[in-house]
């Protein structure tokens, strides 16, 4: 089920890519949607990612792919689809339902072929904490999360990655390497003490750690000071 914000949001996405082609900014998806802050449109962003209407491409900026149309969801009443400006305020139901391929599937599932790694405990995504090098426990995910390579999870604590749809309570999916390129989401250690999950940047010899929130600051650091530990190729969330 859509609700009535969701659809709207994926009205105006693919409006936006089809007449400028490119995805609109939060920005813009907040004043197109009538609120007060950004935060409630990372919520619905991520809603549609995940159930599969849309698709978040990665290391680009305002990326956005559009896999399941919001034509193919228009109540069977309306005869014709108007513009963006007159759908919002037409618009009546409260829910659409949809025929998601994500759900379905889910239903079907064979739990057997889900994937076991360690769960070593919270990652801040705003100021660090403590390294943690243990695992508390292990837990289990989809195999389509994870390719080849060594995987673990962590539990994300705080708010400083929320522009990259990275909420406070989500379970990150990490593969465990030493290197990564410009852009990517990276579990950094800092002075063999703390670790956080932040954006990295890298310029000659010095390592920066970018939050996706305006209210922190970026921390810039000597190439002896930061040590990689993996980078971020999945979410899991519970609702």
């Amino acid at each position: 089920m859509l609700t009535q914000k969701q659809y709207e949001l994926l009205v105006f996405i693919e409006e936006s890519l089809e007449a400028k082609e490119v995805a609109p900014s939060f920005d813009e998806m907040k004043d197109a949607l009538n609120l007060k802050s950004k935060s409630g449109i990372h919520r619905l962003v991520s809603a549609l990612e995940e159930r599969g209407f849309i698709r978040r491409l990665p290391n680009k900026a305002r990326a956005l792919e559009v896999i399941r149309s919001s034509r193919k969801m228009e109540p069977k009443s309306n005869n014709s689809v108007p513009p963006y400006s007159r759908r919002l305020g037409g618009f009546s139901p409260n829910v659409i339902p949809g025929n998601f391929v994500r759900s379905s599937s889910l239903k079907n599932k064979n739990y057997e072929d889900s994937i076991e790694i360690p769960l070593y405990g919270k990652i801040a995504a705003g100021n660090p904490i403590e390294a943690i090098s243990d695992p508390s426990e292990k837990i289990m995910i989809p195999p389509h999360l994870v390719k080849d390579g060594d995987h673990y999870a962590l539990q994300v604590a705080g708010d400083s990655m929320i522009e990259e749809g990275i909420f406070d309570g989500d379970t990150a999916i990490i593969e465990r390497c030493d290197t990564a390129e410009n852009g990517a989401i990276v579990v950094a250690l800092i002075e063999n003490e703390e670790v956080t999950l932040k954006k990295l940047r890298k310029r000659n010899h010095s390592i920066a750690l970018e939050p996706a929130n305006s209210e922190y600051e970026t921390r810039i650091f000597g190439p002896d000071q930061v040590k990689l530990q993996g980078r971020l190729v999945g979410l899991m969330r519970k609702y």
